[in-house]
Formats: C-alpha cells, structure tokens, sequence
C-alpha cells in the first residue's frame, strides 16, 4: 500500500473511526491511483517520502479530469462528491505531516448533488386515503385538509395558514387565496371534490370557531398546526391501510405528478405548485419519464412483457380525481 496512504489508514483507525469508514477512504484514494498516470505505486512499495512526492506532484488540473472521467462513466454525483471528500480529507493528513505543500482538492468544484425523486402516492391509493368513511366532524375536517392539500397541491404551511373568510373569497370560481415562499401571495386551484369538502367542513367550523380566524381550527377553536396536520394525515393513512409515513409533502407532489401525467403540461405545474423557477418543477419531468416507461412496456407491441390487453389501461382506472385537478387547472 502506497506509505502516505497507510498512514492515513492507521490515523484513521486510531480516530476510532468504524472500519467500514476507513475501507471506504482507502478505496477511493486507491481508485484515484488507479486511475492516475502512475498506476505502478498500486503495487510497488514506496517510502513515505516517494509517496509524497507523488502525491505533491498531482495537479489540481489532474482532480479536475479525474471528476470529468467520472462523470464521463455515469457515476452519481455524490459517488464523486466522495471520493473528492476522501481525497480532501487525505491531503489535509498530508499537509498536517509536512508532507505536502498545499491541498489542490480543496478547490475542485464538486457536482452538485442529486435531487432526490420525490415519493409519490400513486391514484388508486390516494383514492384509498380520501374514501375513508366520514363518520366524525373530525373527519369532515380532515377530510377538507386533505383534499385540498391533493386537489391544490398547496404546502402545508401554506394550509394552516389559510384564513377564513378571506381566503376563500374565489372558491365558488375555484379558487383559493395563498400566501406562499417569501410571503408571496397566489391563486391555487380547487377542483370539484376538494370545494364540496370545504363546503361539507364550513358549517362545522362555525360551531367551533372562537376569535381565531384560521380555516382550519380544532374543536377548541384554535388554528392547526403543520405538525398537527402531520399526524392527522398519518393516521388517516394507517386507517386506510397505507403506508403510516404518507405526508402532506407526498400529496403535494401526488397532484402535481397525477396533473403532469394526465397533461404533460410542465409549466402548469410550476404555476400549480407556485414554484418561482420551472428548474424547481423539472425534477416531476423524472417521474413522468418513469410512467412513460410504465405505459410503454404495456402498451408498445414490442414492449409487453406478457401483459394483457386489459392491463395496457391501467393507469385510466379510478381517476375522476385527477380529472378534478386537470379541470381546474
């Protein structure tokens, strides 16, 4: 093993640091010799200061093309985000021993990282959640939040935050007033289901309503909050035999993967998740890509996996919902 990077192995053994960790850095500062223009101390055995020099000789022009190499081979970019912070970690060692003279990792721009997928729920599960039996006014409350929260796409902080009557001075137009990011305020759009919901929860909230002006309030009369509204949901979800961590966040990004699939409108989206930049909404673009593929294999005569005729409409089943949204929109 190149002598440096013993060193740091043992430094880092000695930091008590697990070994899965330290096998982690070793490899990819082995990968980085692997690939540099000296292979060859991968098997010879150098002295500490041979090693140094080696090390003192790369280049910040050398990480630079190696990030590219990766990237030129689809690695992800928090693959290359660490090994760049292994091999940072590694010089910082060395400049601590004296035996480098500077760290040229430190001003490699690292790729930005990936934008995690966001977890949909897909149409026959949000059908599942919201046609539980009603057999509360609690219920009825709930059942108002979140329909509106699938119907509107809304945050939930911009739900708790809606009042009343103010708010819901154009829903008979199918609409709601939304104060959003940066106390921007905005249209959201309401389809059928969601503005009869509202219309079913009204009545009830005059019973319990006090001073506070919030749409949603509890029985006490006071405002919701976004964690309330969280654990509300979550139960909802466990009623409905789903999964427990369903949230609001996932509703919000229900609507706008359901209205993307049925239109493949991507700038109505931007304007129904009340995004500022459409580079926000591009990441729904993934998701869509992912049902393309879904109806492809289904329905292309080349494509099937043995699937049968019935099963190439699947995804029309059950979706008066998602016509609700595309309507309003």
């Amino acid at each position: 093993m190149d002598a440096c990077l013993a060193a740091f192995v043992e430094d880092l053994a000695a930091q008590q640091y697990s070994a899965h960790s330290v096998a982690n850095y070793q490899r990819d500062i082995v990968a980085y010799q692997a690939w540099s223009a000296d292979p060859g101390c991968l098997s010879q055995p150098h002295t500490t200061a041979a090693s140094a020099l080696f090390w003192q000789a790369q280049s910040l022009q050398d990480f630079e093309n190696y990030v590219m190499s990766m990237s030129e081979q689809d690695k992800h970019s928090r693959t290359i985000r660490r090994h760049l912070s292994a091999l940072r970690r590694f010089y910082q060692f060395m400049l601590r021993q004296g035996w480098v003279e500077d760290n040229p990792v430190q001003w490699v721009q690292a790729p930005k990282a990936d934008k995690p997928l966001p977890k949909s729920v897909s149409v026959d599960k949000m059908q599942q959640l919201l046609d539980q039996p009603l057999d509360s006014d609690l219920a009825v409350r709930d059942q108002a939040m979140f329909e509106l929260l699938y119907s509107s796409g809304i945050r939930v902080a911009e739900l708790v935050s809606l009042r009343y009557p103010a708010s819901l001075a154009l829903l008979d137009e199918g609409y709601i007033s939304v104060v959003g990011k940066g106390n921007k305020q905005r249209l959201a759009m309401v389809g059928r289901t969601a503005v009869q919901a509202l219309q079913a929860w009204l009545p009830l909230r005059q019973q319990w309503a006090l001073e506070d002006d919030a749409l949603f309030i509890s029985q006490q009369g006071k405002g919701l909050t976004v964690r309330s509204v969280q654990k509300r949901l979550a139960q909802r979800g466990r009623t409905a035999g789903l999964d427990s961590r369903i949230s609001p966040h996932r509703l919000r990004h229900a609507c706008a993967t359901h209205v993307l699939e049925s239109s493949g409108d991507l700038r109505a989206v931007q304007e129904l998740l009340g995004h500022a930049q459409l580079s926000t909404t591009q990441i729904y673009t993934k998701l869509d890509m992912q049902h393309l593929a879904q109806v492809y294999d289904q329905a292309h005569p080349r494509a099937r996996k043995g699937a049968q005729v019935a099963d190439e409409h699947q995804n029309t089943r059950n979706t008066h919902r998602v016509e609700d949204n595309t309507d309003a929109t």
